[in-house]
């Protein structure tokens, strides 16, 4: 059986999503604050050992709407389950798979309350909300819906929500919405298990004061082990320490406490005892857990007896280390329950934290195998039902996942700031993109590009303009005014693909909802028509300068404006587009066009640096028809591209931004995604400290 799928609704940012898990391993991707943390957090709520509890601050902030609109329901005196309508709860959805063949289905059978037999689902719904009989109760002492009363009920909100909500698991039939069996939680916990790998993992770089965090996680082993369900080889290790410590605690009985007791002060001077009370004396007993807890250190063997302490190997290994630990203790958790879970889910922040980029890419392709090894070799091949989802930040992690395992976390840019899930899976599945799939995955896993991560990006064709980018930016910058947004602060991606694959990366953009300027180069050709061996015509076309040329060769352009046109697209229609009609929601498109004043038109960036830059670049002609021919027949060939651009990026420096990039990227610098307005704040007073 494994979870199929999650709905969560009103926890902070997650106001109204739908997630899908991936049967083994889902990889969650997206900016900062952009709810990944909270989908952690929600299970850790729900999954502690209290019962789980929510504040005020938990609830998506549209709440705060809902619950003003059920305290003016209720003072006019409104049905009780109208109220209840309108009344805000966290509610979470698990959709579960199940093989209805299976021998013992364990608690979920608990669950099943539909009677198809040919179901494979089950429905469990939780939620936090309003007890039964306690509407009156929650919006007691509210009078009116006066701003002081709604104020005053706000404010209250904070203590009445923990002391008047509780948690309902219920069971939904799959086949029919409003047939609803309530439920035990504690049969929920019984069916589902978890596990946690925060991204603080407290493995700091100490060197002096020790900070032996390994040592810790085999306290946890121990008691696992000492559990009465654990398996036998837990069972067996653990007895084996017991059997230590006794011999040790049957000298501590003896020959210590005696002289233990000696230390003990000679009270008798005072009166004491009396002659009723007996003598004092000592008893020490060892407790193997603390033991293990406060006094066993991670040692690595470092040849002739020398044994260096945990903080001095490095911090990616002990990374690295520390989450193996903790996987290899859910595991033995999840073998020592009494009753099996049936379900385990285990979350991993973040664990890219100093691990280097090879270490990043062998974790997440191991990490299915360490499972199904810990089941093999520990479990008699009986498999651990585990899934795993890793949120994390890196463009190795995530481009070496499977592309059909990422979900991707969009945050709306409303004031009533909630995240979005897009799924790669459903996004490629139509058969036409599957070439655009295929290419995608091989070129993010090679380039590990970071566009999941980049506010916007820049789409470029070769080395020139890559090495030329930063200085263009600085140059646009500058012609930027106070009211004008510039490019440098924010974050950009720049990523060079080349003109005759840019079109595979249209509808993955769509789907990042990413602003992007893909700059491309015009490619322009002349058609010729001539005979074939078969004496038929044929058209063919070869390079040519604009003035002159009939079409454009590059199949980004073609793919942007008609992919479903034959050959190759009029250069005519290309040159009459307007600057609206280049934009494409949130992409834009960026050839060359003419100089303002000019006539002449460049083929590609080289000559169009030229015809900017016409001094500068010596470029003779008695006209810009004869200066675009100079500048096309001198531009540099691919071999001179590179030398080209080391120059105008290090040598020479003052030159002008040809006009279709000046265009283009001061599109893309407009609506730039600025810090949340308590981010800003924070910044606004350290730069004000600082001053």
């Amino acid at each position: 059986m494994k979870i199929k799928k999650l709905e969560i609704k009103n926890f902070r940012l997650l106001k109204n999503i739908e997630l899908s898990l991936e049967e083994k391993s889902t990889v969650i991707v997206g900016r900062n604050n952009s709810g990944k943390t909270s989908l952690t957090e929600i299970f850790r709520r729900l999954l502690s050992d209290k019962t789980p509890s929510f504040s005020l601050y938990d609830f998506n902030i549209s709440s705060v709407e809902k619950f003003k609109e059920a305290l003016i329901l209720h003072l006019k005196k409104e049905e009780q389950d109208e109220i209840r309508k309108i009344l805000p709860t966290i509610e979470i959805k698990f959709t579960i798979e199940y093989n209805p063949e299976a021998i013992d289905l364990g608690i979920l059978g608990d669950f099943i309350i539909d009677l198809n037999p040919e179901s494979t689902t089950v429905v469990i719904i939780i939620k936090y909300q309003l007890q039964d009989g306690k509407i009156d109760a929650f919006f007691n002492g509210i009078p009116d819906d006066s701003p002081e009363s709604i104020s005053e009920f706000l404010k209250n909100l904070k203590e009445k929500i923990p002391q008047f909500h509780e948690v309902k698991v219920l069971a939904q039939d799959p086949n029919d919405d409003t047939n609803l069996a309530s439920m035990e939680y504690s049969k929920f916990r019984q069916l589902l298990g978890a596990g946690f790998i925060n991204a603080q993992r407290g493995l700091d770089d100490i060197t002096h004061t020790e900070k032996d965090v390994l040592g810790k996680v085999l306290s946890k082993l121990f008691k696992t082990a000492n559990a009465t369900t654990a398996p036998a080889d837990m069972k067996e290790k653990s007895e084996a320490l017991q059997t230590v410590v006794k011999e040790i605690q049957q000298t501590v009985d003896t020959e210590f406490n005696e002289k233990l007791d000696k230390l003990l002060p000679a009270l008798k001077i005072f009166g004491y005892p009396g002659l009723a009370d007996p003598n004092l004396s000592t008893e020490t007993t060892l407790d193997v857990a603390n033991i293990l807890d406060s006094h066993t250190k991670i040692r690595y063997s470092q040849g002739n007896g020398l044994f260096l302490p945990e903080t001095y190997n490095g911090l990616g290994s002990r990374n690295l280390i520390y989450i193996l630990f903790q996987l290899f203790e859910f595991f033995r958790d999840w073998q020592s329950r009494p009753i099996a879970n049936g379900l385990y889910i285990v979350f991993i922040e973040e664990p890219e934290a100093h691990l280097h980029p090879q270490m990043q890419q062998v974790f997440i392709k191991q990490l299915n195998e360490i499972a199904s090894e810990f089941s093999k070799t520990l479990n008699n091949n009986i498999p651990w039902p585990v899934q795993f989802v890793v949120t994390t930040h890196s463009t190795h992690i995530a481009n070496e996942a499977k592309f059909d395992a990422i979900r991707y976390f969009l945050t709306s840019k409303n004031e009533q700031r909630e995240t979005r899930i897009k799924d790669l899976r459903n996004e490629f599945v139509n058969p036409e993109l599957q070439k655009d799939k295929e290419f995608l995955h091989k070129y993010l896993t090679l380039t590990k590009c970071d566009l999941y991560f980049a506010d916007k990006a820049i789409l470029i064709e070769g080395p020139t303009e890559r090495i030329l980018m930063p200085v263009i930016i600085e140059k646009i910058d500058s012609l930027a005014n106070e009211n004008t947004p510039k490019l440098n602060p924010q974050y950009i991606s720049v990523i060079e693909v080349g003109g005759a694959y840019m079109h595979h990366f249209y509808k993955f953009l769509d789907f990042l909802e990413l602003r992007t300027v893909l700059i491309t180069d015009l490619d322009s050709v002349s058609s010729t028509v001539i005979k074939d061996k078969n004496d038929k015509d044929r058209t063919v076309y070869s390079s040519h300068q604009v003035d002159g040329a009939t079409h454009s060769s590059n199949s980004g352009i073609k793919n942007w404006f008609d992919k479903e046109a034959e050959g190759h697209i009029s250069l005519a229609d290309l040159m009459a587009k307007t600057p609206e009609q280049k934009i494409n929601g949130f992409r834009r498109i960026a050839y060359q066009i003419p100089e303002p004043g000019k006539n002449c038109c460049a083929r590609s960036y080289e000559d169009a640096f030229m015809l900017a830059n016409i001094e500068l670049c010596a470029l003779s002609g008695n006209n810009d028809i004869e200066q675009a021919l100079n500048a096309y027949k001198n531009a540099p060939t691919n071999d001179e591209k590179t030398d080209f651009a080391l120059k105008y990026a290090l040598e020479v420096t003052e030159w002008n931004v040809p006009h279709y990039l000046i265009e283009g990227l001061q599109w893309l610098a407009q609506h730039p995604n600025t810090p949340a307005p308590e981010v800003q704040k924070v910044i606004a007073t350290v730069i004000e400290e600082t001053k």
